[in-house]
């Protein structure tokens, strides 16, 4: 597993990947948990090279939000990356990523502008950014994304078609906890009781998906069932949402593919979480 901590010698690298070979790439922003490995994993089995970055994007973090505390243990990334086939791992810096004078952004208007777009303004330009500055860098033909972030897959899969550029994303399963919560790196900010609170956002996707299995279509019924388990947590809701899962629009009857999005601020921690109602 080789190292590589500059733009420079990370794109001399990309340059020269052979043509009939798989180039596989999981952006991350460290602090690796299950769900990172998962992709990781995923990427060693289909790709005939690996890169993995660790990078802490600034642009995607709000004035107000924990980019100074965002949870950081380069180490430990480093050790548990090298127990799977990774070949490269890309460690730039804020300062190469984003030069004095920086002035060039990206944004994809519309499905970038609603749900987490809406709560937290100018997150995915900050997010679409820097993933294609990386993919410039890297050059790879698949990048893999867990689907917790489910509107962050779809904005760059359509950032990627809108520019033509080769890369394709491989959306990832949602890894979760033995309890049912999904795997974040933000979950080191919960203990004991937010912990046992912060299950209220799959329990709110369980009882969505129940009640679809018995036949309720209403978005309504759905939308009050959820939000009551969430309130009754005492947990604050940012969103709860049923959309079309490529437009990402309000549906007001619920589909076969239909997708329940969610964030909830539990304490002070901010938690996202989503699925498809049909099982």
């Amino acid at each position: 597993m080789q190292l590589i901590q500059t733009l420079q010698e990370m794109q001399a690298l990309s340059q020269n990947w052979q043509k009939d070979k798989t180039i596989g790439f999981v952006p991350t922003m460290g602090f690796l948990h299950e769900g990172h490995l998962s992709l990781v994993e995923a990427s060693t089995l289909q790709c005939d090279t690996t890169i993995v970055s660790i990078f802490i994007n600034p642009s995607q973090f709000g004035a107000n939000e924990d980019l100074s505390s965002y949870p950081r243990n380069m180490e430990r990334d480093l050790q548990l990356l090298s127990s799977y086939k990774v070949d490269y791992v890309f460690i730039p810096t804020a300062e190469d990523i984003y030069p004095q004078f920086y002035r060039t952004w990206v944004n994809v208007e519309g499905i970038s502008e609603v749900l987490c777009g809406a709560s937290r303004p100018g997150h995915f330009r900050g997010v679409a950014t820097v993933v294609l500055k990386l993919v410039n860098l890297v050059n790879p033909d698949l990048m893999f994304m867990g689907e917790k972030d489910f509107q962050q897959v779809a904005v760059l899969k359509t950032m990627l078609s809108d520019l033509n550029l080769h890369c394709k994303i491989v959306p990832c399963p949602i890894i979760r906890e033995a309890d049912g919560l999904a795997m974040s790196s933000r979950n080191t900010y919960l203990s004991g009781e937010t912990r046992q609170q912060a299950l209220c956002l799959s329990k709110a996707i369980h009882k969505a998906k129940q009640l679809y299995s018995q036949g309720i279509r209403d978005i309504k019924i759905l939308l009050q069932a959820a939000s009551k388990i969430i309130v009754d947590n005492n947990a604050e809701i940012d969103y709860i949402q049923f959309v079309h899962p490529e437009t990402l629009l309000p549906v007001e009857i619920a589909e076969t593919d239909t997708r329940m999005i969610l964030a909830v601020k539990v304490g002070k921690t901010r938690l996202i979480d989503n699925a498809q109602l049909r099982a």
